[in-house]
């Protein structure tokens, strides 16, 4: 067993040493006070919560690269409707996105000719149409045999330029 990299952490631990003398999220449980669950890019340009004006215990967070619906989210949100108080879902890819500007064949290539690691066992999920992604991964969980009844699930994408979420028919 290797130990903790506390010299390559030390701006983390020494910002959560910060973060404890004002900690005031004692009080939250698991539940989404809002009864929301957000699936969202990873891409640091998010900060989920605030784009809707909601903060910590209102809702539920998922994040992957393209803000994509994948077997584990479906997991996850099972759970959240069932267990965690999630009555509304909303899938917000954004603009702007590196899963969306190319595709997986170019992804294991630049990895493979950067690093020399071969990824291709690995689904990345690019897309070459947003849009039409996004209307598919909602169509995907609004159908999804296990999860909870009467969840209202709905799309959106998040300008990064702008901060707005512009709602999609799905």
């Amino acid at each position: 067993m290797s130990t903790f990299p506390h010299d390559q952490f030390a701006d983390a631990l020494a910002a959560n040493d910060e973060y404890i003398k004002s900690f005031k999220y004692s009080d939250l449980t698991g539940t989404a006070q809002k009864g929301l669950a957000i699936v969202t890019c990873m891409d640091s340009r998010i900060n989920p919560l605030s784009v809707i004006g909601m903060r910590s215990g209102d809702a539920k967070i998922l994040r992957n690269a393209g803000a994509r619906v994948t077997d584990d989210v479906l997991r996850t949100l099972v759970l959240a409707t069932y267990l965690l108080g999630v009555k509304r879902i909303l899938i917000m890819p954004h603009t702007n996105c590196r899963m969306a500007q190319v595709d997986e064949a170019e992804i294991h290539r630049e990895i493979d000719t950067k690093y020399g690691i071969d990824t291709s066992e690995l689904e990345f999920k690019t897309v070459a149409n947003q849009q039409a992604a996004l209307i598919e991964d909602v169509q995907m969980v609004r159908n999804y045999r296990l999860l909870n009844t009467g969840v209202f699930v709905g799309g959106a994408i998040y300008d990064v330029a702008t901060g707005k979420i512009t709602p999609v028919d799905c």
